[in-house]
Formats: structure tokens, C-alpha cells, sequence
């Protein structure tokens, strides 16, 4: 399955309106989070190579923001956001150095697993924009939630985002999912809450799931469950913020609307009302979805009472 490296943009919260880089292929990660929305981690590693060459991701990211440019589509930021980690990718930090001939700031989300690694520190030093995952600071709970490769070690981990805190000149987020009955105890958020009271952050997020997941009998916590965490945060004069909602999303209209659903489900579910206002938007019919469905691309997934569709990935092929 070839994968499509720039995606979007997709309006962010965070990040106003974002161009997505795909820059790992499906599912390569150092984590197999349990509530991961993209799927199971079927190559799980925390070795650092070449998935795409530079020249192929400057390229399609590129000839991406000409034909955004010509649509008069606003791009705040490009955003490495991927089916798996980025930092796996050795080639960020010189991807990064080629994309700023854009001018348009970048930001790189990650799960912060390698970041002790003196060349990860260095490649995310680049960014403009950088979040990293702070789902548990208990080993026993870090293992649960985020299924982690064998090798890694929060200590490390935990040690690695506090040094790059300090020496990152940029705008430095964290980002926590709450996952009822997992890592919501209280005690371990007062935990959590004074590790992210020592470091040198621009904003802590606290999210919740909103979109299908991997293990699919997760449960999203209560709003006073939400409250208390929230007020953890708020009482060591953390800059904090919920993403515990799901809003609209207005995509892009295209010249090939089926390799645009495609492109954006690979990383980003969309829920039956999206894929029915970007079908609108250039006026096709279902009939794309049904095929796309009939074909295997896309499954279709229920979360609550929406309706979600997402990139249907096989076993990764690629060698490595």
C-alpha cells in the first residue's frame, strides 16, 4: 500500500490549520498504545532508518503546498504527524531543514520515546512546535497504556523530556490521555501533574479518546474525573488545556477526492458527517465510499453514536 506522506490540512486546536507529514509507513512505532487511533503496531522498534527518501517527502509536500496555494487554502503549519513515531524516521531533522524554505513554521508530535537519544534532541531542536506524550510516569501503568518496546525505559524517557525542556528554544507542549480505570487514580495524576510542574513547557493538554480506538472496550472518563485532573494540573500553575471534545472539521476540497479520504483516514478518522461535506464540497456521491469500502481501503467503525471511517491497513510490507 503506498502511502501518502502529506495530508490536510486538518483545522487543529492546537495548531490552526495544519498540513500533515506522513512520514512513517503504517505501523511502525516504538509504542502500541492502547488507544492508539490509527491501529495495532504490527512492527514494533525503536531502530532509527530511512522509510522515504528526503527528496521524496520535500517533494510531495512541496507540489502539496502549491496546489493548496492555488486553492487559496490557509496552511498555518506543517506538522510531522504519522502512522507511527516520527522520530523513527533518521532523516527528520534534515527533512525539517528543507521544509523551512516554505515559510511556514513546523511542528513535530511525538510520543517523546527516543527523545534521550542525543540526535532525536537535536533533529526535534529544529521545530518550531514540539509535543510529546506524558500518558504515565508509573512504570506499570506506562506499560498498560502505552505497550511499549521492550528495550525502552521511562526513566530514560522521563529524563530525556526534562533535558530537551530546558535546552528546546521553541514552543514545547505535553500531551496526556485519560483512560478510565487505567491512569485516571488520582495519586498517579498528582504524579504526572508534578513532573509537568518542573518543566519549561509552553502548554499541557489532557485529552480523552474521541475516535475510534484499539482496544475498543476502553472507557473515557466522567467529567469530574476530567475536573480533578484538570485541577492538578492547575494547582502546580500549569498552562493547561482540554481536548476532551469533538468539533466539525472542515477538509479541503480536492481534485481527487478519493485519494484525499484516503490520505486523511490514514491518520485522522472521520466521522460520517466529514466524508459526506468533503463529497459535497465537489460534488461526488457515496458511491466512492461504497467502493472504497467494497475494496478494503477504508472500514467503517461506530465510537459512541457516530459513525467513524478509517484507512483499513494490512501487515506493514516493507523490509527492516
Amino acid at each position: 500500500m503506498k502511502n501518502s506522506i502529506p495530508f490536510g490540512p486538518i483545522p487543529s486546536r492546537r495548531l490552526g490549520r495544519s498540513l500533515g507529514i506522513n512520514n512513517i509507513p503504517p505501523k511502525i512505532c516504538t509504542y502500541s498504545c492502547i488507544y492508539c487511533q490509527v491501529g495495532k503496531t504490527y512492527d514494533l522498534t525503536k531502530k532509527r532508518r530511512e522509510f522515504y527518501s528526503l527528496e521524496e517527502i520535500k517533494n510531495q509536500v512541496f507540489k502539496k503546498i502549491t496546489g493548496l496555494k492555488k486553492q487559496k487554502e490557509k496552511i498555518d503549519f506543517l506538522s510531522f504527524v504519522s502512522d507511527g513515531e516520527p522520530t523513527l524516521d533518521i532523516n527528520l531533522g534534515k527533512e525539517i531543514e528543507s521544509l523551512k524554505d516554505s515559510g511556514i513554521p513546523i511542528a513535530v508530535i511525538t510520543n517523546g520515546s527516543l527523545i534521550n537519544q542525543a540526535n532525536v534532541k537535536k533533529d526535534l531542536g529544529k521545530a518550531n512546535w514540539v509535543s510529546v506524550k506524558i500518558d504515565a510516569v508509573n512504570e506499570k501503568i506506562w506499560k498498560k497504556i502505552n505497550r511499549p518496546h521492550p528495550d525502552l525505559s521511562l526513566k530514560d524517557i522521563l529524563e530525556g523530556i526534562a533535558e530537551f525542556s530546558n535546552e528546546y528554544k521553541g514552543s514545547f507542549n505535553t500531551e496526556t490521555m485519560l483512560i478510565d480505570c487505567i491512569n485516571t487514580d488520582k495519586n498517579h495524576m498528582k504524579k504526572i501533574a508534578d513532573f509537568i510542574g518542573t518543566l519549561k513547557i509552553n502548554k499541557a493538554y489532557i485529552s480523552i479518546p474521541t475516535r475510534p480506538t484499539t482496544i475498543k472496550s476502553l472507557k473515557v472518563p466522567d467529567e469530574e474525573t476530567i475536573n480533578i485532573t484538570y485541577n492538578l494540573f492547575a494547582k502546580k500553575n500549569i498552562n493547561t488545556e482540554l481536548l476532551t471534545g469533538y468539533s466539525p472539521i472542515e477538509f479541503p476540497a480536492t481534485d481527487n477526492v478519493r485519494e484525499e479520504i484516503l490520505s486523511i483516514t490514514s491518520v485522522h478518522p472521520m466521522r460520517e458527517e466529514d466524508v459526506k461535506n468533503i463529497l459535497d464540497k465537489v460534488d461526488a456521491d457515496w458511491n466512492i465510499i461504497k467502493k472504497l469500502l467494497e475494496e478494503g481501503e477504508i472500514k467503517m467503525v461506530k465510537f459512541g453514536k457516530n459513525k467513524f471511517f478509517l484507512r483499513s491497513f494490512k501487515r506493514n510490507i516493507l523490509n527492516g
